[in-house]
C-alpha cells in the first residue's frame, strides 16, 4: 500500500513498483489524486492527522491482505507506524527517530549534541535580536513542524523578524529560526533497515527547489556521506530517511531538515543504481538480499508532467471519480462503499492541499 498518490513523485513510483511485480493499492484524501487510477485499486482516505485515519488504514490492509505500507507524508508517519502492530511492514525508520525528526528544534538539538553540524537555530520566541548582524546569508523564519517549504520565510533584519512571525499565523514558539547557509543545497537519500547497516548514501545537489525538489544531479562528496553515515550512528533510524543539507562557505555540510521516510527524489536515486524503495520493500517481506553503495554520479533528474494511458474498464475500477464531488456543508467523510444518493459519487468535502 502506497499513500499520498497525489504528490508529484508518488504515481511514478507506483508504475515502478508494478512493474517490478507487486500488486499495489494507493490511498489518498483527494479523488483528484492521479496516483489512485494508476495503481491496482485506489482507496479515498481521511487525511492522515485526523483520528479517523489510523481505522480507515486497518480496514483497507485487512480488505487488501497488504503485507506493507509505504507512507510518504508527513502527517501520516506516527499514526501509521501502528500498522506494524497488526504484523503490516512499515517502511519507516523507528518511531523515536521519526518523532525527533517531526520537530525541526528537537531535531537540530539531538544532531548538535552528536557533533553534527547545524545551523545556528533558536526558537522564534528567544532568537537573539542581533542573530541578524551575524549571518550574512540572512535567516529563516519556519514552522517547528511541517514539510513541502511551507510557511517558509527568509528575513534579514530584527525588524523583518517581527513582522514575518506576526504574519506567519503560528505562535512564536511554533516557529524556529535557522541561520541561512547559502552554499550548495543536497537532497541525501540514506539507505537502511533495522539491522542498522547503512547499505548505501546518494547524495543528490539540487539544482531547482519549488517545494519539492524539481531539477537534481547525483554528486558525490565525501563529508556529507560521513554525515549522514554519523546521523544513523547517533540517532538510529534504522530504516529509510532523506538529508536535507547546505555547504557552508569552508564546505562543511549543515544538516537543516531530516525526512523520515522515503525522499522525493528517490527516483532520481534508483536512475542512478539504488533502487531504494523496491530494494527495502523486497528485504521487508521476502527476505530480498541488502543493497550495494554502487551508483553512478552525473545522473540528473527533470521532474515533469507524465501522461498514461489504460483502458476505461480499468479506470473505473476502483469505484471512484475525478470528477467534480457535490459538496454539502456538515456533512461527514463518505468513502467509497457508503451510501450515496441517486447514484451519485460519494460526497467528499474539499480540503485545503
Amino acid at each position: 500500500m502506497v499513500t499520498t498518490a497525489g504528490s508529484a513523485p508518488t504515481p511514478g513510483t507506483i508504475l515502478h513498483l508494478r512493474e517490478q511485480g507487486f500488486r499495489v493499492v494507493a490511498t489518498d484524501v483527494d479523488p483528484t489524486a492521479p496516483g489512485l487510477y494508476l495503481a491496482d485499486r485506489g482507496y479515498l482516505v481521511p487525511p492522515g492527522d485526523s483520528e479517523a485515519f489510523l481505522p480507515r488504514m486497518r480496514e483497507l490492509c485487512a480488505k487488501e491482505g497488504a503485507v506493507a505500507v509505504i507512507p510518504l507524508v508527513d502527517e501520516e508517519l506516527v499514526r501509521v507506524g501502528e500498522l506494524a502492530k497488526d504484523g503490516v511492514e512499515v517502511l519507516l525508520p523507528r518511531l523515536d527517530f521519526v518523532d525527533i525528526c517531526l520537530d525541526k528544534y528537537v531535531l537540530m538539538r539531538h544532531l548538535q549534541d552528536a557533533s553534527i553540524g547545524v545551523p545556528r537555530t533558536w526558537p522564534a520566541s528567544e532568537w537573539p535580536a542581533d542573530a541578524a548582524d551575524h549571518s550574512p546569508g540572512g535567516l529563516i523564519v519556519k514552522p517547528r513542524s511541517g514539510r513541502g517549504s511551507r510557511g517558509v520565510m527568509v528575513v534579514n533584519s530584527a525588524r523583518d523578524m517581527a513582522r514575518a512571525v506576526s504574519e506567519s499565523g503560528y505562535a512564536a514558539d511554533e516557529l524556529i529560526v535557522q541561520e541561512r547557509v547559502t552554499g550548495p543545497e543536497f537532497t541525501v537519500s540514506v539507505v537502511v533497515w533495522r539491522d542498522g547497516e547503512v547499505q548505501a548514501v546518494v547524495p543528490k545537489e539540487v539544482v531547482l527547489k519549488q517545494g519539492v525538489t524539481k531539477y537534481a544531479v547525483s554528486r558525490r562528496n565525501a563529508e556529507v556521506t560521513r554525515t549522514c553515515r554519523a546521523i544513523q550512528t547517533a540517532l538510529r533510524a534504522d530504516g529509510p530517511f532523506n538529508v536535507q543539507l547546505c555547504l557552508d562557505a569552508e564546505g562543511r555540510p549543515r544538516v537543516f531538515e531530516i525526512n523520515p521516510r522515503f525522499s522525493s527524489t528517490a527516483a532520481l536515486t534508483a536512475a542512478a543504481g539504488v533502487d531504494e524503495v523496491t530494494g527495502l520493500l523486497r528485504q521487508a517481506v521476502a527476505g530480498g538480499p541488502r543493497l550495494t553503495d554502487e551508483w553512478r554520479e552525473g545522473v540528473a533528474m527533470v521532474r515533469r508532467w507524465s501522461d498514461e494511458f489504460l483502458s476505461e474498464r480499468e479506470f473505473t475500477s476502483h469505484g471512484i471519480s475525478p470528477a467534480p464531488q457535490t459538496i454539502r456543508h456538515g456533512e461527514g467523510f463518505a468513502l467509497p462503499g457508503a451510501v450515496t444518493t441517486g447514484g451519485q459519487s460519494p460526497v467528499i468535502p474539499v480540503r485545503a492541499r
